[in-house]
């Protein structure tokens, strides 16, 4: 059985929700984060060094990273929510994987960080401001038709998008990026999505 440690209202939900999604039996260990700082407490560190979520045990290892996790349950219990290796499909779901965490959440991260300098980081903003803009356009361009990433049906990559998706569509982003808007609308809808929600908000 596959145990997630999962830190309310953090990255973790999208693994809860493909866990659901596919119908895999795991142990829910809870983690909250401190009301004041809004970090995850140290007991997180206790089960991998950098304290943070989401972290999972499957077949006797520790595993950290978003991407790295999802690719090992979907590996392992959904090999259909890959593509095949030497596909150009399995080379886009390399590179959105890897997006995903990389080059698609660090302006959102700088804009927040920043965001507690105030003034003194108002000469950095429009820099910032430019490459969100950047990013969050470039992954409404790499929608389907069928309003999935890579496949025509849920995919590994989904799985990773929904969380930098639901960030660019924050706000007026609905608006900017309609084809993002209606993924995670459709996203949010699922019923295993619904599930997680609600067990993260337990």
């Amino acid at each position: 059985m596959i145990r997630l440690h999962h830190l309310n209202r953090s990255r973790s939900l999208r693994i809860m929700w493909l866990l659901e999604e596919i119908g895999v039996d795991f142990e829910l260990v809870a983690y909250h984060r401190d009301k004041q700082t809004r970090l995850a407490p140290a007991e997180l560190q206790d089960i991998h060094p950098l304290g943070k979520s989401p972290v999972i045990e499957m077949d006797g290892r520790v595993i950290a990273e978003s991407a790295a996790i999802v690719e090992m349950i979907c590996a392992t219990h959904a090999p259909q929510m890959i593509p095949d290796q030497g596909t150009a499909s399995y080379v886009q779901h390399l590179e959105l994987m890897h997006f995903a965490e990389g080059s698609a959440m660090l302006p959102p991260l700088l804009a927040l960080y920043t965001s507690m300098l105030g003034e003194a980081a108002a000469p950095l903003q429009p820099r910032i401001t430019s490459e969100m803009r950047n990013h969050f356009s470039y992954m409404e361009s790499q929608l389907r038709a069928s309003g999935h990433f890579v496949l025509d049906e849920l995919s590994a990559v989904d799985a990773m998008m929904i969380f930098p998706a639901e960030i660019a569509v924050r706000d007026d982003g609905a608006t900017q990026y309609p084809a993002l808007a209606k993924f995670v609308e459709a996203i949010h809808a699922r019923p295993a999505y619904q599930r997680a929600q609600a067990r993260d908000n337990g």
